[in-house]
């Protein structure tokens, strides 16, 4: 009740302030109506309001909501001053919002008087173009997942909803985000919070994520289940089978969801006591290190009729990657994707150090797991998704020309059913309902409304990336390469990104062959049977440095 007065608060006085003024306008004299009449179009105002189903702001907040579109209407300064904080603090800019906005809108994208960034400042990227632009039919870009394992290959969109749990999302937020699947044809990544009625209620394509807890396929325990996995794994609308390792937000840390939020449609869906501590642990229990991860990949791959499985992380310490890559080439078990977090990602609040200074960034970590499978000759098998912070079709291009075959975006879908920055996810009271679990501030987002929103920024983002493709001459977003996109560095020089980060050749690690330092170093540390080192890394950079000085 005390958090409805407040949201309400504005409202309630324009109501009380229009009865009183209007009494004392009918009793006392009629130069009250100068007061009431205003405050009589307020109350207007707040009861449309509350009808309305195009922003939730507005349902939430009447009348004081519409503060923020007054300001979005005058001078960028002015809303600036207003609305936000300096954008450095903030997940992403301003431009990125606003680009989310208009396409899930259907608004133009377009802008006058050239590019704002500046192109001779370090950092800056772009693509090249071609003389003879290609003409491109059909931008529905699709990659075919599915190993040489897999008997029931699905047909991905290069552009899907990242991981995202119901219980960190609200009902309404998840229903609208399937929803838009559905109308878009791309997938919805559950999140490690297990399936919960809100991902089937529209039949949307699910990639099922299972992270340490096991969620929807535990036991009594806590421990994985492979009885209840196949039961909901089999269900039609589950296309893809996703093991979390470790994810952006926090890699390497588990998480607690308080007993106080774990309500029973959430104790539902993750199968777990209703208002008891929820724990995600730190590490798997299924398996202890590489070889017996692949077993667990092959047996949820047999338990699910054969869809592909795979596995998604953020990398850490190299050998430990270059263990599982070993102990693929051993034990001739593949996984069927690969999916690469960069640090910079999560939507979840996590610890400022985790966020800030933990993991491999996207770019780096995505290169490390291209070439390392090209080394080891199961590139082609095996496909890579990538998720970091990407927003736009540039995003997806770049990332795609450094080794992803498909992208996922968390909080560019946010955008898109009206997450304005806020950053009050982890308190319950998010102000558009995207983060919350109360269901009046939920109730203002309008599953029908901001499904279509959904649907809308995928494929106008496709559009846009297709419009990238064309100009540079390419037909589908696999023809990317690494030289296709350049970058300014920090002496003012140009590089395209094929000569910042080259490629190794195909079986490359399979003969010896280490030409890139992080190789020489780490490759001879791994092992098949163990996530440890096999010897020190100080060691193993002694050693290296004595071979390149005799060298």
């Amino acid at each position: 009740m005390q958090r409805l007065l407040t949201r309400y608060t504005a409202f309630y006085v324009v109501i009380l302030a229009t009865a009183v003024f209007s009494l004392l306008a009918l009793q006392k004299s009629a130069a009250w109506w100068i007061l009431a009449i205003p405050f009589l179009v307020l109350s207007l105002m707040g009861i449309i309001d509350l009808s309305q189903t195009k922003h939730a702001i507005r349902r939430n907040y009447p009348v004081i909501g519409n503060l923020r579109f007054l300001f979005e209407f005058i001078r960028p300064e002015i809303r600036q001053y207003f609305m936000e904080s300096d954008d450095q603090q903030l997940p992403f800019s301003r431009a990125d919002r606003s680009l989310v906005y208009q396409r899930a809108k259907q608004q133009e994208d377009k802008q006058p008087f050239g590019t704002q960034e500046n192109v001779y400042s370090p950092g800056y990227e772009w693509i090249n173009h071609s003389m003879v632009p290609s003409q491109i039919k059909d931008i529905n870009f699709r990659v075919t997942v599915g190993g040489p394992d897999c008997t029931q290959p699905y047909s991905l969109s290069v552009f899907n909803i990242s991981a995202m749990s119901f219980g960190a999302l609200s009902a309404n937020a998840v229903m609208a985000l399937n929803r838009g699947a559905v109308l878009g044809n791309f997938a919805h990544d559950t999140g490690e919070g297990g399936i919960s009625r809100y991902h089937t209620k529209y039949g949307g394509d699910l990639i099922w994520n299972i992270g340490s807890g096991y969620f929807g396929c535990r036991d009594e325990h806590g421990h994985f289940s492979p009885e209840r996995f196949a039961e909901r794994a089999r269900q039609d609308n589950v296309k893809m089978i996703e093991i979390k390792l470790s994810q952006g937000a926090k890699p390497g840390q588990g998480g607690i969801l308080p007993g106080a939020k774990v309500t029973p449609e959430i104790a539902a869906a993750r199968d777990v006591p209703v208002w008891q501590d929820c724990i995600s642990p730190p590490q798997h229990s299924a398996f202890t290190n590489p070889i017996e991860l692949l077993l667990f990949v092959k047996q949820l791959r047999d338990l699910s009729g054969g869809k592909p499985v795979g596995f998604k992380l953020t990398i850490g310490h190299p050998w430990e990657w270059f263990a599982i890559a070993k102990a693929m080439v051993s034990t001739k078990i593949t996984p069927d994707f690969i999916v690469i977090d960069g640090a910079e990602g999560g939507t979840g609040a996590s610890p400022v150090e985790f966020m800030n200074h933990v993991g491999v960034p996207l770019v780096e970590g995505l290169r490390l797991v291209h070439n390392t499978l090209v080394g080891i000759g199961l590139r082609e098998q095996i496909k890579i998704g990538a998720s970091g912070k990407i927003i736009s079709a540039f995003d997806m291009a770049r990332i795609m020309a450094l080794g992803a075959d498909w992208c996922n975006s968390a909080r560019g879908f946010m955008f898109a059913i009206g997450c304005i920055q806020a950053l009050t996810c982890h308190t319950g009271k998010c102000p558009t309902g995207v983060t919350t679990q109360d269901p009046l501030r939920q109730k203002a987002l309008v599953v029908s409304d901001k499904s279509l929103r959904v649907a809308s920024y995928h494929n106008n983002t496709l559009k846009a990336l297709a419009e990238l493709l064309r100009a540079a001459g390419l037909q589908h977003p696999s023809d990317l390469r690494p030289h296709h996109i350049a970058r300014r560095l920090e002496n003012g020089e140009v590089r395209v990104l094929s000569a910042l980060f080259p490629d190794l050749g195909k079986g490359e690690l399979l003969r010896g062959e280490y030409r890139q330092t992080v190789f020489r170093a780490s490759w001879p540390m791994a092992t098949a049977d163990s996530f440890a080192p096999q010897y020190s890394l100080s060691a193993a950079l002694s050693e290296l440095s004595k071979a390149e000085t005799m060298h």
